[in-house]
């Protein structure tokens, strides 16, 4: 199961020989995605392998739940149906920030993949070094203000927390598929622009499960503005923030500029698309998700400067130039979420989760 979520022989094959391999991993990506978002012949052959995936998936279900552990305080889980980027990250963000102002102390509890650690789990700070622990969670750590755990067993996240903190709330960071770990509250993100692509799964699809699971999680939210959403997401930029100063310049003052934009994310015509809104003429780089990133990924013998996503240059500031910039995006959800939300925790009994 691991294997068909996380494309893991790919994963194996980049690190093994790094530079070898990423071609070989963005063709297989760009295969994959053109059969599951464009339609084609490529599907059907893979059905077989989908039906195989599907009974797997279900068994893993069921054996997981059995082995739930309760916990004192609410965990909130976060995830997505399908692979790929939805905008999950800038959602637990957000998130952590509405609980922090309605006076809950939360914790975010994270995979931490790509991370080298032998031993978990661990604390994540700032300023973590991202090969050891993960992007997103020092992203996070980064950027929420709030304990953040890395570990890929989120029941043994859980237990870290309450022995070395005092948050009385837990927001799992994708873990929709986690059953392991008992959830209060489920909240699916959906990329609006790409949908549940042909609805197989995988590898036939990109879902994870099938569609009918979203009818199963408290919230639905869409990322971008689609028809029949009842909650809409929209991911916010506004700045550009300086690899190496940290100084900040309006997105709208490069309108017409020439740069090029690296990414190693899930979906990166997201990104491509928005500097595109914004007025920019890009070059596309784009490298497998979670790529280790190095200083030769990210020059080029030219004038233009470097343009990339927040969650990238986390593992680039250590050798970033003057030409490096980051696109920091900010999640906006509607209020009416919040307040339905915060009125389900209310209504919950935990020893812990009180403000």
């Amino acid at each position: 199961m691991v294997f068909m979520r996380r494309f893991s022989i790919c994963k194996l094959m980049a690190k093994s020989d790094p530079k070898s391999s990423q071609s070989q991993i963005s063709w297989v990506q760009r295969r994959l995605e053109k059969i599951w978002y464009k339609g084609g012949w490529g599907a059907s052959v893979l059905l077989p392998l989908e039906g195989l995936y599907r009974l797997l998936a279900k068994a893993d279900q069921s054996s997981s739940k059995n082995k739930q552990i309760p916990h004192p305080l609410p965990i909130i889980v976060v995830g997505n149906i399908s692979v790929g980027g939805t905008g999950k990250t800038p959602l637990v963000i957000y998130l952590a920030e509405q609980l922090q102002q309605a006076g809950y102390r939360p914790a975010i509890i994270t995979r931490g993949y790509a991370g080298d650690l032998q031993e978990w789990p661990v604390m994540v700070s700032p300023e973590s070094d991202p090969s050891v622990c993960g992007d997103e969670p020092v992203l996070m750590a980064q950027r929420s203000g709030v304990p953040v755990i890395a570990g890929p067993d989120r029941n043994a996240d859980v237990t870290f927390l309450l022995e070395n903190t005092d948050c009385n709330i837990v927001i799992s960071d994708d873990g929709l598929q986690h059953y392991k770990l008992k959830r209060d509250i489920e909240i699916a993100v959906i990329d609006g622009a790409r949908g549940l692509g042909n609805g197989h799964c995988l590898p036939a699809g990109p879902l994870r499960e099938p569609a009918a699971r979203l009818a199963s999680c408290d919230f639905v939210i869409v990322n971008e503005v689609m028809a029949n959403a009842d909650i809409s997401m929209q991911l916010q930029v506004s700045e550009l923030s300086h690899l190496n100063s940290g100084n900040q310049q309006p997105l709208s003052a490069w309108k017409g500029q020439t740069v090029h934009a690296v990414t190693g994310i899930g979906n990166p015509s997201r990104f491509f698309d928005t500097l595109r809104s914004e007025g920019l003429d890009v070059i596309e780089h784009y490298f497998p998700d979670h790529h280790p990133f190095s200083l030769s990924d990210i020059e080029f013998d030219d004038r233009f400067l470097v343009v990339m996503t927040e969650k990238d240059a986390v593992k680039c500031h250590s050798f970033a130039t003057d030409k490096h910039w980051c696109v920091p995006v900010t999640a906006k959800v509607s209020k009416a979420f919040i307040k339905d939300l915060l009125k389900r925790l209310g209504e919950m009994e935990f020893e812990h989760n009180k403000p």
